[in-house]
């Protein structure tokens, strides 16, 4: 598999992850075996069904600083999805608490505090709005204030808009889930690096035409 690299220096490579491809291991393999690297420092990381931008460190001094990045919100990640339904208002921000069930591998909304509770924010905007299949679904631009596991598919899912192909939580079929790593921003020798990448052409994208993602 040939991946596709955007950006690389000698201690980091900002890459488009495939769908289907885990991120914290099978990726750096790759990109290991692709670009000779010796190591290959994962530094955050996409659920397997979504593709998309991610950096990647190839030292650990790196690795530290790109995690620092991403702890104190210096790392912007922007992502794209299309939603079954449009969300009530055309932009927003949603602050939930989330319970990860790590048995079923599944995060929900959650209305107390508890043990493995963890408070969930992204902030949205509804980009366009299309007919697919019968039924009237968005296409929606976010930003994470917060990286809980599913955190995009849950708080979506509790308020009645389940991504595109996403089964686990109630979304219609497609062969591929419908959120995408759309862009990514970190620092980078003092000056703000932005990196983008569109997301595939097929299912509900396409229905969008190019789409218009700034």
């Amino acid at each position: 598999m040939e991946l596709t690299i955007l950006y690389e220096t000698d201690d980091k490579v900002v890459c488009i992850k495939p769908q289907g491809v885990e991120s914290e291991h099978q990726l750096p393999a790759l990109l290991r075996e692709q670009l000779g690297c010796s190591a290959v420092y994962p530094v955050h990381r996409l659920d397997k069904e979504t593709g998309g931008v991610m950096v990647f460190a190839k030292t650990k001094s790196a690795a530290a600083e790109l995690s620092r990045q991403a702890q104190d919100d210096r790392m912007q990640k922007t992502y794209l999805a299309v939603v079954n339904g449009i969300p009530k208002e055309p932009r927003g921000r949603w602050e939930d608490l989330l319970f990860r069930d790590r048995t079923k591998n599944k995060s929900y909304v959650v209305k107390r505090e508890r043990k493995g509770v963890k408070t969930a924010s992204l902030s949205y905007e509804v980009l366009a709005e299309a007919r697919l299949n019968e039924q009237i679904v968005s296409l929606v631009r976010i930003t994470l204030h917060t990286g809980r596991t599913h955190q995009i598919r849950a708080q979506f899912s509790a308020r009645g808009h389940s991504l595109l192909g996403d089964r686990r939580y109630g979304g219609t079929a497609a062969s591929n889930m419908a959120l995408w790593a759309y862009q990514l921003c970190l620092e980078e020798q003092g000056e703000k690096k932005s990196f983008t990448a569109a997301p595939p052409p097929e299912d509900g994208w396409t229905v969008f035409g190019n789409g218009n993602f700034e």
